[in-house]
């Protein structure tokens, strides 16, 4: 069997944000993530915020979510089912709700 590996990258100084940044007023986790992906074009970033997601897409720096990438471990085969990290993630704190949790499952078939 093949070993499937995930590789993420965990940004600790992005540096000084741009301005095109700052004037959104995100969190300094999200604005650390653009900042990094601004000064490094066709990186896709793992943003939840929608206000991140909407200065991401303005500046055409690519987006994907904690739930698509979920999906894609399913997909993949690399996790057997994506409900019970959905409910670990609820039960963390994340809000998501029975309809959205549900639409997500049908599309992976669970």
């Amino acid at each position: 069997m093949a070993v499937k590996q995930l590789h993420w990258l965990v940004v600790v100084d992005s540096g000084p944000a741009p301005a095109i940044i700052e004037r959104w007023d995100l969190g300094s986790g999200e604005t650390s993530v653009l900042t990094w992906a601004y000064a490094h074009p066709g990186t896709t970033t793992i943003l939840d915020d929608l206000a991140a997601r909407r200065c991401a897409n303005s500046l055409g720096i690519p987006v994907r979510g904690t739930l698509g990438l979920i999906l894609t471990a399913k997909r993949r085969r690399m996790i057997p089912q994506a409900r019970p990290v959905f409910e670990q993630l609820r039960a963390a704190g994340m809000y998501l709700s029975d309809s959205v949790m549900n639409r997500a499952l049908k599309t992976v078939g669970e």
